[in-house]
Protein backbone atom coordinates (compact mmCIF):
# COMPACT_ATOMS: atom_id res chain seq x y z
CA UNK A 1 0.00 0.00 0.00
CA UNK A 2 3.18 2.14 0.96
CA UNK A 3 4.31 1.46 -2.16
CA UNK A 4 1.46 2.06 -4.14
CA UNK A 5 0.36 5.67 -2.58
CA UNK A 6 3.57 6.66 -3.22
CA UNK A 7 3.51 5.99 -6.68
CA UNK A 8 0.66 8.13 -7.05
CA UNK A 9 -0.15 11.74 -5.99
CA UNK A 10 0.21 13.47 -2.28
CA UNK A 11 -2.90 14.16 -2.11
CA UNK A 12 -4.45 10.65 -2.57
CA UNK A 13 -2.73 9.93 1.14
CA UNK A 14 -6.06 11.30 2.33
CA UNK A 15 -9.06 9.48 1.01
CA UNK A 16 -9.67 6.68 2.97
CA UNK A 17 -11.22 5.07 0.63
CA UNK A 18 -8.00 4.43 -1.50
CA UNK A 19 -6.48 3.32 2.11
CA UNK A 20 -8.81 0.97 2.81
CA UNK A 21 -9.29 -0.54 -0.74
CA UNK A 22 -5.42 -1.76 -2.18
CA UNK A 23 -6.85 -2.83 -5.45
CA UNK A 24 -9.28 0.34 -6.00
CA UNK A 25 -5.60 2.28 -5.19
CA UNK A 26 -3.83 -0.04 -7.28
CA UNK A 27 -6.04 1.40 -10.21
CA UNK A 28 -5.82 4.70 -9.26
CA UNK A 29 -1.97 4.07 -9.75
CA UNK A 30 -1.80 2.29 -13.18
CA UNK A 31 -4.45 5.79 -14.01
CA UNK A 32 -2.12 7.87 -12.35
CA UNK A 33 1.01 6.05 -14.87
CA UNK A 34 -0.40 6.43 -18.10
CA UNK A 35 -1.59 9.76 -17.73
CA UNK A 36 1.97 10.80 -16.71
CA UNK A 37 3.13 8.71 -19.68
CA UNK A 38 0.84 10.88 -21.72
CA UNK A 39 2.03 13.90 -20.41
CA UNK A 40 5.88 12.74 -21.00
CA UNK A 41 4.69 11.87 -24.62
CA UNK A 42 3.17 15.55 -25.10
CA UNK A 43 6.17 16.83 -23.62
CA UNK A 44 8.42 15.32 -26.24
CA UNK A 45 6.33 15.89 -28.95
CA UNK A 46 5.97 19.53 -28.12
CA UNK A 47 9.68 20.33 -26.66
CA UNK A 48 11.32 22.43 -29.26
CA UNK A 49 8.48 23.87 -30.75
CA UNK A 50 7.52 24.98 -27.12
CA UNK A 51 10.90 25.98 -25.69
CA UNK A 52 12.41 27.24 -28.17
CA UNK A 53 11.57 30.84 -27.88
CA UNK A 54 12.92 30.36 -23.91
CA UNK A 55 15.43 27.99 -24.12
CA UNK A 56 18.72 27.79 -26.11
CA UNK A 57 19.63 24.38 -27.96
CA UNK A 58 21.45 22.88 -25.29
CA UNK A 59 18.60 23.12 -22.76
CA UNK A 60 15.80 21.92 -25.30
CA UNK A 61 18.63 18.87 -25.59
CA UNK A 62 18.45 18.76 -21.82
CA UNK A 63 15.14 18.96 -21.23
CA UNK A 64 14.69 16.02 -23.83
CA UNK A 65 17.29 14.04 -22.32
CA UNK A 66 15.25 14.79 -19.19
CA UNK A 67 11.83 13.00 -20.99
CA UNK A 68 13.33 10.23 -22.20
CA UNK A 69 14.89 9.35 -19.15
CA UNK A 70 11.56 9.62 -17.62
CA UNK A 71 9.68 7.87 -19.90
CA UNK A 72 11.87 5.03 -19.51
CA UNK A 73 11.53 4.87 -15.62
CA UNK A 74 7.65 5.02 -16.55
CA UNK A 75 7.44 2.07 -18.36
CA UNK A 76 8.68 0.29 -15.50
CA UNK A 77 6.39 1.97 -13.38
CA UNK A 78 3.63 0.98 -15.14
CA UNK A 79 4.55 -2.42 -15.53
CA UNK A 80 4.83 -2.56 -11.79
CA UNK A 81 1.72 -1.17 -10.86
CA UNK A 82 0.06 -3.68 -13.36
CA UNK A 83 1.23 -6.50 -12.00
CA UNK A 84 0.47 -5.38 -8.38
CA UNK A 85 -3.01 -4.45 -10.02
CA UNK A 86 -3.08 -8.04 -11.48
CA UNK A 87 -1.94 -9.58 -8.03
CA UNK A 88 -4.33 -8.38 -6.23
CA UNK A 89 -7.10 -9.79 -9.01
CA UNK A 90 -5.46 -13.11 -8.31
CA UNK A 91 -4.09 -13.41 -11.19
CA UNK A 92 -1.68 -16.44 -11.26
CA UNK A 93 1.80 -16.49 -13.03
CA UNK A 94 3.75 -19.60 -14.21
CA UNK A 95 7.53 -19.09 -14.49
CA UNK A 96 8.96 -19.53 -17.40
CA UNK A 97 12.84 -20.81 -17.74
Amino acid sequence: MSWLLDVCPPDYRGYPGLRRHPLVLARFAVLHVEASQAAVNRGLSEARGVLRDVADEVEIAAAIDTWHREAARLIGVRRAVGLVEEALRGRRYVARM
